[in-house]
């Protein structure tokens, strides 16, 4: 006796006005599937949304909604544009035909039909759907490994970046997640302040280049170790550059200008007012104000309210003054921000991007 369960599971929808059709339909296919039937375009759309059949076979000329026309709402909804549809129809016009297969059918199939023919078309392309949603599935599947591969990348640079610095904590995720909401303020789309998010975590890669002992000094600086500070932003920018992707792309531009100010007093091309990229002047004011905000062995916390004050006070010359009203204006979600952080700093098991 034939097994039909493997062949069972297929949902197959008919479409036709005609009621002997449908008869002589449900005589070929249900011994081999399960079928649905609709006897005019609105009701099969309505049982195609709720069912969602596999395959469709469609009757053109059907009163109110034509077989086009449903054709057309099926493949224009995301949701349902993937389902194979195969005209039924007794229009044997070459130009009919063209038609039908421009709206995106798979197949066109005319009255009267041959059993055989039908079936073995309707088992060609439920396999080719399946293999379709195979692949579909693989390329999620990688795609989502290699997002997590960049995300391993990610981390392991910003932490490289720090690695010296055993007090920062979550510093650089913490300013990270204030830069993105910066960005958001700033009118970046969803997806590109989301980048700034994954980006800047990465700003200070560069610090792998500088020697212990000026990362480490207990003391100030002398003017000839500074200059050798500053070179972590070409060091960070020379790293970063080498993959064309957008997030690094993105990663090595705020490496290499988010020391750079306002008034031109920074580092290390000097740059002034908008001619040092949007990212970077975002990340340094997400920088700083974390800075301030955090406990570090050489000095207290400041409170909100003070570390807001020295943005002010800085407006015009360290940093943009549009993006530092911006960030007075989002101080409710950077405070929220920073409890969540507060509560996440103490599980070691959290995870570090806050988008997920």
């Amino acid at each position: 006796m034939k097994d039909l369960n493997s062949t069972k599971r297929h949902k197959v929808l008919a479409i036709d006005d005609t009621p002997s059709n449908l008869e002589l339909l449900k005589g070929v296919l249900v011994p081999e599937y399960r079928l649905l039937v609709a006897k005019s375009g609105e009701l099969g759309i309505s049982i195609v949304r709720k069912q969602m059949p596999e395959l469709i076979l469609l009757d053109v000329m059907m009163p109110g909604m034509s077989g086009y026309e449903v054709c057309m709402q099926l493949k224009a909804d995301p949701e349902t544009t993937n389902i194979p549809i195969i005209f039924l129809t007794a229009m044997t016009q070459e130009d009919d035909e063209k038609y039908g297969f421009s709206l995106g059918a798979v197949d066109y199939i005319t009255k009267p039909f041959r059993p055989p023919v039908l079936l073995a078309r309707i088992k060609t392309h439920l396999a080719l759907a399946d293999q379709q949603k195979t692949i579909e599935n693989e390329v999620k599947r990688k795609t989502i490994q290699l997002m997590e591969s960049q995300r391993d990348a990610i981390y392991m640079l910003g932490e490289a970046g720090h690695y010296n610095d055993t007090d920062t904590g979550v510093h650089i995720w913490r300013m990270a997640s204030y830069a993105g909401e910066l960005a958001k303020a700033a009118l970046w789309s969803c997806d590109k302040a989301q980048l700034l998010e994954l980006a800047a975590p990465m700003h200070d890669t560069g610090k792998i280049g500088i020697p212990d002992e000026i990362l480490k000094a207990p003391r100030r600086l002398t003017p000839e170790e500074f200059e050798i500070i500053k070179t972590h932003t070409t060091i960070g920018y020379r790293i970063l550059k080498r993959s064309n992707t957008e997030l690094f792309k993105l990663a090595a531009e705020v490496a290499l200008y988010h020391h750079e100010k306002w008034d031109g007093g920074g580092y290390p091309n000097g740059l002034k007012g908008e001619k040092i990229p949007q990212s970077a002047r975002i990340v340094a004011i997400a920088d700083v104000f974390d800075a301030l905000t955090m406990v570090r062995p050489y000095k207290k916390s400041w409170t909100v309210d003070s570390a807001y004050q020295l943005l002010q006070e800085n407006s015009g010359t360290h940093f943009d003054p549009e993006l530092v009203e911006l960030f007075l204006a989002i101080r409710p979600k950077i405070e929220e921000l920073m409890q969540v952080w507060a509560l996440r700093e103490k599980d070691e098991n959290a995870d570090l991007f806050l988008n997920d």
